[in-house]
């Protein structure tokens, strides 16, 4: 892969996208970030199919998301449960829209997420692995499921530490609810662009270094990093999914903080 170090950070822009109000409003945006995405690939020499974009929804009211739907947008990522959840409920006449939950969860709303989520983007115990089996199991479902790695080593992010992912991987195979795909991880917050490069390297090289040993049943091809401020680096660094918010629905209508007290702003796509 070639070595790139001036692709900028677009942090700068964080909280200053226009609001998206229309169907027109988000295929534009849509249509920029997906040039993003191709214009980065090929710095890099790889296929921009090879890159899925995950539109996160997070905050935005049932009315945005159906404006989403209607753009094009077959999958929403949401950070909360219950709010996604919600929205599931809200919006089951919409029969091929599926969801991820990227955030944090508690192995109490496990059951929630089982009940509606194609896709969770956050896994980082064996407690929590266990309770979504174990709910899964009872819904007679099976989940697509990320592991999450804190490369930035911040107190602040969610994950495994490095060191830990090996041995958490060799005991998955035990939860056959769970689909393994790949690594998940959030990069430094941060306008100095080779900070966040090495986050999303490091993500990589755990990856590569762990499909080496990584038990038959488990697959780490994937590889989620990156979001409207940083993504074009994450793909210059082999990210497959990149989750972008900001830059399709607009700034949200309140800093992130007042939705996530006590979180860094680096948490939020």
């Amino acid at each position: 892969m070639p070595m790139l170090t001036d692709t900028p950070t677009r942090h700068d822009r964080h909280g200053r996208y226009p609001e998206a109000t229309t169907v027109e409003d988000l295929q534009r945006n849509l249509i920029s970030v997906q040039t993003r995405i191709e214009f980065a690939c090929g710095r890099v020499g790889r296929d921009p199919a090879a890159v899925r974009l995950l539109p996160v929804s997070k905050t935005k009211p049932e009315s945005s998301l159906r404006l989403a739907h209607a753009a094009g947008c077959r999958m929403l990522g949401e950070n909360k449960v219950q709010e996604a959840h919600l929205k599931w409920q809200a919006m089951q006449d919409l029969t091929d829209l599926q969801w991820s939950v990227i955030g944090h969860l508690q192995t109490n709303k496990a059951k929630l997420v089982a009940r509606f989520a194609t896709e969770f983007q956050a896994l980082d115990s064996l407690r929590l692995a266990q309770a979504l089996d174990s709910r899964l199991q009872a819904e007679g479902r099976s989940l697509d499921v990320f592991i999450q790695v804190n490369t930035s080593g911040e107190a602040s992010k969610y994950g495994l530490a490095p060191e830990d992912v090996a041995a958490f991987v060799q005991a998955l195979p035990a939860f056959t609810a769970l689909r393994v795909r790949g690594l998940m991880t959030l990069a430094l917050f941060s306008s100095e662009a080779e900070r966040v490069r090495q986050c999303f390297v490091l993500l990589r090289n755990l990856r590569d270094q762990l499909q080496q040993s990584a038990p038959a049943s488990i697959s780490l091809n994937e590889l989620s990093m990156g979001m409207s401020g940083d993504f074009e680096i994450a793909i210059e660094e082999g990210a497959t999914v990149v989750r972008v918010g900001q830059a399709i629905f607009g700034a949200r209508a309140l800093p992130d903080s007042h939705y996530w007290p006590g979180e860094t702003a680096g948490g939020q796509p």
